[in-house]
Parts: C-alpha cells; structure tokens; sequence
C-alpha cells in the first residue's frame, strides 16, 4: 500500500521554456553536481537542469525546428522524430562516477558515452540489429550500468533479446548471460541493469513482475517480486528504490497495482511506497514510470513514458506528464 511516510511531490519542478517540446521522458539521470539529465523524446533529445529545476544546458538535435520524419522500425512499427536528432529513439541515460554521459538508443540498437564536453568517448553497436532473440548484441537494448573499480560495462538487451552483455571499458565483448523464460537467471524483458555494489547488479526483469540480483560473472543471487519492475537506483545505505509500471488495459483503473516507487532493502523487504492508489497527472501521482534517479539529498527523480502509454491514444493525442519529482522530508 501506498504511504508516501518520508517523501513529498513537487509541483512544476521543471521549468521548460517555449519552444522545447517534451513529448515524454522516457530517462533520468543525475551528474556529482546535482544536475538532472532528462533523455526525451521531445526536439531536442537532452535536457539539462540544475537541482531548481532550470533549464541550464540542452543538447542532441542541430535543428530542433526542422522536419520531422515517420521512420518505419519494423513491418507494424512506426516512431516518428526529428530528422536531425542524434538518435532514433531515445530509451535510457546514464551518469557514471566521471560523470560520463551514456545514452542508450534501443531503436538505433547502439550505445553511446560522451563526456562533459559532449565529446564522443566510445561507441558500442553499429545500429545493425542482431536476429531477434539469438542473444547477439544488440536488439534494441534497453540500459547500461557501470562497475566504478573497473569501468567494465553492463548491458540489458530487453526488447528483442533476453540478454545481460558484459563489456570491458574500451568495449570490447567478455560474455553474456540470460535466455528468455521465467526460471531463476531468464527473463522476460530485461528492462533495466544496475550496480548495488561493486560485485552486485540488478536486472528489472519487468515482464515476470520481479527483480533479480547477480554477481558481475552473471550467477544468479536471489530475486523478489515487484509489479511490472522498470527501473532501479541504489542510496547510499544500499536501499535500492525501484519503480513499477501499471498493469494491463483490462485491470486499468484498479486500485494499487503498479504507478508506484518502492523503496526496498537489499534482503528484499519492502521500507516505503511513493505515489497515490491509481494512476494520473497530479505530482503526487505516476502515469507509466520508465526511470528513475536520486541525487544527493534524497530526491527522487521519475521519468515516464506517458505518451506512448496514455498520450498517443487520446482523441486529439497531446503531450501530458512525465516528469515527477519527489523531496526527501526526513
């Protein structure tokens, strides 16, 4: 159940100017210095605010006023953006402790690392899609982690593949783990990889409704369920804050399932949950979480993919909310 007992939402955190078109966030990440990275789908792919929630920097489109093309990503797929964006479909950000910028581009199957300058340092995949569930890198990767003692790079490969991908920092492959199923070590949509410590990681296995912890060889450790987990971050005690999407459209509108952060221990043993009984666009509920992010006094940042989920099915379609923000209250 919901108790919302250590935090509190912000009304209009992000102060967006004219001109820039969110769309959704679809990824949310926060640099050593407390500035937040939204990944959107919007006109210019990434937004930079400081901790005020103002817009300090912006990047990843030269036109951000130009065409708009309709690319067709498979046979029953189409996913329209800017024609001059730096990526076709923007799914996940990540800051690592250089404060590196990494982008996952799932429809682009390529994952990119930048630093400050916006300089690229290393770019993993040739946009080139493997064979649906051959376990080859990549088919449409879904998140990135990175080992801080090693540098070595974790890789969920979840939409066209049921694959964890071990990399060394120069990028070259070590191994992979996973198949597709829903016994201890397979998944069903691997969603989100992430380090709770420097020998443990996290998979947010979304479609079996559950997490599961490795050593970084890829042995499985233990799992717990959690509704239609998406995405994870870690505090520094080691509670790992985990959000959860709503269910399906037949159960739509019951109360208590999903449109929620959990914050657990790392036994699995449930502390608080943020956000209200049922979905919707008041700050202190979630429409369809896709990220999440904490800075360093205990904010909690949401992105979600509002759009594909609730926007794009509304006559007329229209943009709604997808970037929550909860304080830390003790």
């Amino acid at each position: 159940m919901i108790n919302n007992k250590n935090h509190e939402a912000v009304k209009f955190w992000a102060k967006i100017p004219h001109g820039i078109w969110l769309r959704e966030a679809t990824s949310v990440a926060v640099d050593s210095k407390d500035n937040v990275y939204v990944f959107n789908r919007g006109n210019i792919p990434l937004l930079i605010f400081n901790s005020s929630g103002d817009l300090i920097n912006h990047w990843g489109n030269e036109d951000p006023f130009g065409d708009i093309e309709v690319l067709q990503l498979n046979p029953n797929w189409k996913h329209q953006t800017w024609k001059h964006s730096k990526f076709v479909r923007p799914h996940s950000v990540r800051i690592d402790h250089d404060d590196n910028i990494w982008f996952v581009d799932d429809s682009g199957n390529t994952i990119y690392k930048y630093n400050q300058s916006m300089e690229l340092q290393l770019q993993i995949g040739n946009g080139e899609a493997s064979e649906r569930e051959s376990g080859k890198p990549f088919n449409r990767p879904t998140d990135v982690t990175i080992r801080k003692s090693t540098g070595e790079i974790f890789i969920s490969d979840g939409y066209g593949n049921s694959r964890i991908h071990h990399f060394d920092p120069d990028g070259n492959f070590i191994k992979s783990w996973g198949i597709s199923g829903t016994s201890p070590g397979q998944f069903s949509l691997p969603h989100n990889v992430n380090m709770i410590s420097d020998s443990e990681l996290i998979v947010c296995d979304r479609e079996n409704h559950r997490v599961q912890i490795f050593s970084i060889d890829g042995e499985f450790i233990k799992e717990w369920h959690v509704h239609k987990a998406v995405a994870s971050t870690v505090d520094e005690q080691g509670n790992i804050y985990i959000a959860e999407q709503g269910p399906p459209p037949v159960q739509r509108g019951v109360k208590n399932l999903g449109h929620s952060v959990g914050i657990w221990n790392k036994e699995g043993q449930l502390i608080e949950r943020i956000g209200s009984d049922i979905p919707g666009e008041n700050h202190d509920q979630f429409m369809w979480p896709h990220s999440i992010a904490l800075d360093s006094n205990g904010t909690i940042y949401v992105a979600e993919v509002s759009y594909v989920e609730e926007g794009r099915n509304l006559n007329p379609p229209r943009e709604m909310t997808s970037l929550r923000v909860w304080n830390k209250i003790i």
